[in-house]
């Protein structure tokens, strides 16, 4: 059988699409049905007829494609038959509400894990590894050179970094994508430390994560009657968490004095934090590092692995030589944290 040519799913130009239930799960065109692993802008595109997607995951989903879509929920766990596929979403561990999309048909069972992590945050729900004959994984981060550091260890050094610059009487502006990252550092920060300002994009995401029972620490949405620097003077020692491109703007000048840090898995590499504009890069990401991908593989008991977006070749080879049946897959994924979020849709402010 070879890479494409499937009765359980295949890979067509509008994306990975199961022939026996006659559905796509992320596509990147317009069909008729569509599978949602999670509420990222590259997975979850508009102009679908239908979508299905876990309970977590829809009110981001409606929030951002509009309230009038078509879109079913389905429990993690639970089975639905699909033509003669049977389809089930387990716990990803990118965002709140991501899932992996295990596909049955005839006693076959291939998964596809859209974004994950397997490292708990605290806030989203735990990596869950599901057996299969046949694994899609990203490889986002999928070079040895991508280690990740304990989460604690991160959480000090940002609360660190917000610390001394309320000291030194400057603004810590964190940029962090508006949808999962931005809530895993709410989860993080110390609140003790001083008041928590956010962007538009963010705060908008925020509440409707909030209505879904997450919890989060007070924060003050940043809105065009808000003077920042007479909010500092009252206040102090705020840190202000808004997406990477508001960095170095007008927006972000209106705060007065800042020291600008960069939450991302490319601060591990060098030249990236300078590239990016910031005085200091926190290496957080939301997707499996090389460990965490080489485990979560192994977990899955697959034999064919197809690798979807990240260092596609270099990790294929890796899998090849580990000995499995390894295939790159074009696909029409980002490789970012949350590549193709655009902060001048609906989210931003």
């Amino acid at each position: 059988m070879s890479a494409g040519m499937s009765d359980v799913l295949t890979f067509t130009d509008r994306g990975i699409y199961c022939p026996a239930g006659d559905f796509h799960i992320d596509p990147w065109r317009p069909v008729d049905r569509a599978l949602i692993t999670h509420g990222h802008s590259d997975h979850a595109r508009p102009g679908h007829g239908a979508y299905l997607a876990t309970e977590g995951a829809a009110p981001v989903i409606r929030h951002r494609l509009g309230a009038d879509i078509t879109l079913e929920t389905i429990r993690y766990g639970e089975e639905r038959r699909i033509g003669r596929a049977t389809v089930s979403f387990h716990p990803a561990g990118h965002i709140p509400g991501s899932a992996q999309v295990r596909v049955e048909v005839g006693g076959e069972v291939w998964v596809v894990s859209g974004d994950y992590k397997l490292a708990p945050d605290g806030l989203c729900e735990t990596f869950e590894p599901i057996r299969c004959h046949a694994f899609i994984t990203e490889c986002t981060f999928g070079l040895p050179v991508f280690k990740w550091a304990p989460q604690a260890q991160v959480a000090a050094e940002i609360n660190d970094w917000w610390a001394d610059c309320a000291a030194s009487g400057r603004t810590a502006m964190l940029g962090a994508y508006s949808l999962g990252k931005a809530q895993r550092l709410l989860a993080l920060v110390d609140p003790g430390i001083g008041p928590i300002l956010t962007h538009g994009a963010v705060e908008n995401t925020n509440e409707v994560l909030r209505a879904q029972g997450y919890t989060l620490p007070r924060t003050l949405r940043v809105t065009p009657d808000l003077d920042p620097k007479h909010h500092m003077k009252q206040h102090g020692g705020a840190l202000v968490i808004a997406p990477p491109s508001a960095l170095g703007t007008p927006w972000a000048r209106r705060f007065g004095a800042v020291s600008a840090g960069v939450a991302s898995g490319w601060m591990r590499m060098r030249g990236v934090r300078r590239r990016r504009g910031a005085d200091r890069g926190f290496v957080l990401s939301d997707h499996a590092d090389w460990a965490e991908l080489q485990t979560a593989i192994r977990e899955t008991g697959a034999e064919r692995i197809f690798a979807t977006h990240g260092y596609t070749e270099i990790f294929s080879q890796w899998l090849a030589s580990e000995g499995y049946d390894a295939k790159v897959v074009p696909t029409e994924f980002g490789t970012e944290d949350d590549s193709a979020e655009g902060d001048s849709h609906g989210d931003a402010a």
